[in-house]
Order: structure tokens, then sequence, then C-alpha cells
């Protein structure tokens, strides 16, 4: 019996082992494998409480290493583009800008995490989190405390991210859902560069 017994705990051992490096493999095939992608996004945020805060939707649009564009269309009216250097964050409704430098800004926002070629495995810690909703997950937890997030959790399967669960140091959660993901399409550069309106209030930190 107790060799049988064995026999049942190495043969689970062997099942589970590739279902465990699942989410990690997704990750980097997602990474290796997708050079442009653009999509929607439904965007909710919740307090510590569970209460929704804000509900938001939009398209984002990204070009490695380190080029995106992300658009809130409801009920935000903001802009965020990264041309590989600069990140820029434009608020319609206060017409303001503000501006950082790309290294500052990776791990602070979903578009800077997705477009980076590295972005994750750099500056996080990554841990396969198993499969659930039909997804397999990656949890990540930043290893600097100046990232936007205490903790980050992304959804993937045919190597596409479909959601992401991120937390902050507030106790808020955003829930993104990914949906009409187009890989590697053709993407113009005009998309990825940003100048501020006239007028608009700049707020930057040094070049």
């Amino acid at each position: 019996m107790r060799v049988r017994f064995l026999a049942l705990v190495v043969a689970a051992a062997m099942l589970a082992g590739p279902a465990f490096a699942a989410g990690i493999d997704e990750l980097q095939a997602f990474v290796s494998g997708t050079r442009s992608a653009r999509a929607t996004f439904a965007q909710t945020t919740t307090d510590k409480a569970g209460r929704v805060v804000q509900k938001s939707t939009g398209t984002f649009a990204f070009a490695r290493p380190g080029r995106f564009r992300w658009t809130y269309d409801k009920p935000l009216d903001q802009l965020i583009v990264g041309d590989g250097e600069r990140v820029y964050v434009y608020d319609r409704d206060l017409n303001q800008v503000i501006e950082r430098k790309m290294t500052k800004a990776l791990g602070s926002t979903p578009a800077a995490l997705l477009a980076g070629d590295d972005a994750l495995e750099k500056d996080f810690t990554l841990v396969d989190g198993g499969s659930a909703d039909g997804l397999a997950w990656v949890n990540a937890t930043p290893k600097s405390t100046d990232s936007g997030f205490t903790a980050v959790r992304m959804g993937f399967r045919d190597h596409l991210p479909r959601t992401m669960i991120l937390t902050d140091a507030f106790g808020q959660t955003t829930r993104l859902t990914f949906a009409d993901i187009e890989r590697n399409p053709a993407l113009d550069a005009s998309l990825f560069k940003f100048t501020p309106p006239q007028g608009a209030d700049v707020i930057a930190d040094k070049p």
C-alpha cells in the first residue's frame, strides 16, 4: 500500500509540474512572440472594502520596446503615451501633462508593464499563480518600493494577456479585462509620439 501511495504522489507531482510553470511560460511566450499589439480594455477599480469606485473603458496599442499608447474613453478623458524614453500622461479635462522618464514609469502603469521587453522580470519577482477561470496566472511582486503597485496578477491564454489585477499601497484593486486583441499588427510610429498641447500645464522630471 505504501509503494502504491508513493507512486500516486510521484504521478501527481509529474502531472502538476507543467501546470506550475504554465503561467511563466505564457508570459515568456508573450514577451518573445508579441512585438506589437492593440486591443480594447475594461477597467474596474475597487476600494479595500470591495466597493466599486471607478469604471472605465478604452483602447491600447504597444510596440516593443517601451512604446505604447493607452487611451481612456469613458468616463475619463486621459491619454498615456510612451515613446521609448519618456512617458506622458495627458488629462484633457485638466489640460495637464505629467512627463516622466521611461525608467521611472516602468512598473507604474499597466501599459508600461505590457510594452517592456523585460520590465516584469527585471522589476518584479515572478511566481507561477496556477490556473483559474481558463487562464494561466503569474503573480508579480515589485522589487522596489517606488513601484505604483504592491502586487500584480496577470492571466494569460494563447500567449496573450487577458486579465490584469493590480493592487496599490492604498488597498485599491484595479482589474483590467482585455478584448479584441490583435497580435503583431503594423502600427504607425506617430501613435507613440506626443507633443503637449499649447497652453497645457506640463509637470516634468529632469530629462
